[in-house]
């Protein structure tokens, strides 16, 4: 596995692969890598002959009071992943070298970015999209490579990249989840074991919420308030339940898939999930 540190290196490595007529697929990550991020390496060794990743905890993308500090960064584990993935090309920029000395430029997708996690993380995504817009930069892929659990993210991403002619395909792969049905999130070590026992509810909860859009002709809106009185009783606290396009995440459409999305804080950690589902109108056309 090759390592770059600079934008120019990697698009060197990555120029003379094309030239031979290789494709690339790009897995960005902030490291702590799990068997989700291993899904996605290995959808891309899949589908392209070369195979880079990055690693970059990007501080543009944490609030004043999230876990920048904190964030893990076990990068000996986190090489053994990649190499174990056959990953071809490693970019780990330094932190400087991505925001020199007077950067000032952002990348802003407002409409997509406004609701659910928009509302709660004010430049988050704006943190997100400009980092990516750098990454696609250095790397110049083919496909960019992206996880279903993070779907705002991924909406946000698609939005940019076409907006923007990146000339990248996004691939947007299944959420990897544990047995029990949470999904897997470099975050859920910090949970404790009564914390981790019950954060599966969240799952089960937007199951049957999406079975109750499908197969009983429950309204979006009454499905949001649905998964609101489910989880009000948690341990924990609800920060939005919505069901939303799960294209344009705006009001939902009829025949259109709707996202189901909610974020949950647990103790120390926010954890947030999704499930697509279809609306079904109920017998005689009523909505409820």
């Amino acid at each position: 596995m090759r390592v770059a540190r600079t934008p120019a290196r990697a698009r060197a490595i990555v120029r003379a692969w094309r030239a031979e007529g290789d494709s690339i697929g790009f897995v960005p990550t902030m490291g702590a890598l799990h068997a989700g991020h291993r899904s996605l390496l290995e959808r891309a060794r899949r589908d392209c002959d070369r195979v880079v990743a990055s690693i970059f905890v990007n501080p543009l993308q944490f609030g004043p009071r999230e876990d920048l500090a904190r964030y893990p960064r076990p990068i000996g584990a986190d090489l053994a992943v990649l190499r174990a993935e056959k990953v071809d090309l490693l970019y780990v920029p330094f932190e400087r070298t991505m925001y020199p000395p007077g950067f000032e430029t952002r990348v802003a997708v407002p409409r997509t970015s406004a609701p659910m996690e928009g509302e709660r993380r004010p430049g988050h995504f704006e943190g997100v999209a400009t980092v990516v817009a750098k990454l696609l930069g250095a790397i110049e892929p083919d496909r960019l490579y992206l996880g279903r659990k993070d779907a705002q993210q991924a909406v946000v991403l698609r939005r940019m990249v076409a907006d923007l002619d990146c000339g990248v395909r996004v691939v947007v792969c299944p959420t990897v989840r544990e047995p029990d049905g949470l999904a897997l999130s470099s975050r859920n070590a910090y949970m404790t074991a009564d914390e981790r026992a019950w954060a599966p509810h969240l799952y089960a909860a937007l199951r049957e919420a999406a079975s109750r859009l499908r197969a009983r002709g429950m309204s979006p809106r009454a499905a949001e308030a649905w998964l609101r009185r489910r989880l009000a009783a948690g341990p924990g606290r609800l920060d939005y339940a919505r069901a939303v396009d799960a294209e344009t995440l705006g009001p939902p459409a009829r025949g259109r898939p709707i996202l189901l999305a909610l974020a949950y804080h647990l103790g120390r950690v926010r954890l947030i999930d999704n499930v697509l589902a279809t609306e079904r109108r109920a017998k005689g056309g009523a909505r409820r």
